[in-house]
């Protein structure tokens, strides 16, 4: 009798355990799926366009740290003697100025402290048009600082914008074609029949 009891309780253990292990292996997980990551606009943006969206930044900002850098960034090989050879010049243009006021401004100097040291080349020129002349040399030099800075404002724009219009199509082949087509005939009647005609198809490459 205590046989068959216990025989019975193991079966009842042996089959509770089975049902248990069967439920455990048919549940199977739900991975959660991960969400694609959206702009505030809902475009979905893969790497690549991240990439390309990234470039005007970067180009303006390597063009801050060194003029020229952005276009080098943006294989805009050809520009970067323009950048230097605009800088060059403005600093011809500033050293030329700065030189020629302080000639003037130690003539002016001169003629108020010591007149025996000014220059007889200038000795038919008045205190005024000396004094006029140094104003205008500093006026200069003032305009091509500003011209400097300008000029380095406006190299980190055009690495910007070429940068911007990367993704376009900016090649030699934005142009109209115009093929010739043959239009086939078609009927009207049975009586009056249309000729097949001839047109041009105009085809325009952006």
């Amino acid at each position: 009798m205590i046989r068959k009891l216990l025989s019975l309780i193991f079966c009842v253990c042996l089959l509770t355990q089975i049902n248990a292990y069967s439920q455990n292996t048919d549940t199977i997980p739900q991975r959660k799926q991960a969400k694609p990551e959206l702009a505030p606009n809902g475009v979905v943006k893969d790497s690549a366009r991240l990439a390309i969206e990234a470039m005007p930044r970067i180009a303006a900002r390597r063009s801050a740290m060194l003029p020229g850098l952005g276009q080098i960034y943006n294989k805009r090989w050809w520009k970067v003697p323009l950048v230097y050879g605009g800088f060059v010049g403005i600093g011809l243009v500033y050293e030329f100025n700065q030189q020629q006021y302080k000639i003037f401004l130690r003539e002016a100097q001169y003629r108020q402290e010591d007149p025996s040291k000014a220059n007889p080349a200038w000795k038919g020129v008045t205190d005024e048009g000396i004094i006029r002349v140094k104003d205008n040399y500093r006026r200069t030099r003032d305009l091509s600082i500003l011209a400097g800075v300008a000029f380095y404002a406006v190299q980190i724009i055009d690495a910007y914008i070429d940068a911007k219009f990367y993704r376009f199509d900016v090649s030699n082949d934005l142009s109209i074609r115009l093929t010739p087509v043959t239009q086939p005939s078609s009927i009207y009647n049975a009586v009056t029949p249309v000729s097949p005609g001839v047109g041009f198809k105009v085809r325009l490459s952006l």
